[in-house]
């Protein structure tokens, strides 16, 4: 092989090796593992139906409170799946009845693509768990915000809480539970 192919196939073997190197970082985003996105959200509140004094329920009224606050529906302990995950996850009924979503004391890897699911699947430990959260019934509660902290998550009004009995940091990208935790009532 004279010098001039030898600088060809060397050059088209660089390129390659560029190409699959920008792919794999873009898919992998190895990046992510060492940097943390942490989130500190308070609980949110939402203002209860205000009733005036002296009617029924009203503020002044025996046994009304006029506004109740946040009421906790059911909770988790966070297991680890494909990375280790740590925290607690709780169903919470707001004030005006609408519902969230929220993870305390959350400590996971950062990784590409992750989503907060309530799903129908049993939480398993160990690999048997890591991919069964996309077998069944779940609804996406949007992108993780961060991998540590604490943080809430709306449930749009038209989900049946009773239809989902688990929660899981779901790796949308590599269809795998990075933690999970069972919900039991409160």
């Amino acid at each position: 092989m004279d010098v001039k192919r030898r600088g060809r196939v060397w050059a088209g073997a660089v390129v390659a090796a560029v190409v699959v190197l920008g792919i794999g970082s873009y898919w992998f985003q190895p990046w992510k593992l060492w940097r943390d996105e942490t989130v500190s959200e308070a609980l949110p509140t939402a203002a209860g139906p205000q009733r005036p004094a002296g009617t029924p329920g009203g503020s002044d009224s025996p046994g009304g409170s006029g506004s109740s606050g946040p009421r906790t529906l059911a909770r988790g302990t966070l297991i680890s799946h494909e990375h280790a995950t740590t925290g607690t996850a709780k169903l919470i009924r707001l004030a005006d009845g609408s519902h969230t979503l929220r993870l305390e004391g959350l400590d996971t890897s950062n990784g590409p693509d992750l989503r907060v699911w309530l799903t129908d699947a049993p939480v398993k430990e160990g690999v048997a768990g890591w991919r069964v959260f996309d077998d069944g019934k779940y609804v996406s509660l949007g992108r993780l915000k961060g991998n540590k902290g604490d943080q809430n998550y709306e449930i749009p009004a038209d989900v049946n809480l009773a239809d989902y009995s688990s929660v899981t940091i779901w790796c949308d990208r590599f269809d795998v539970s990075f933690g999970a935790a069972a919900l039991t009532p409160a």
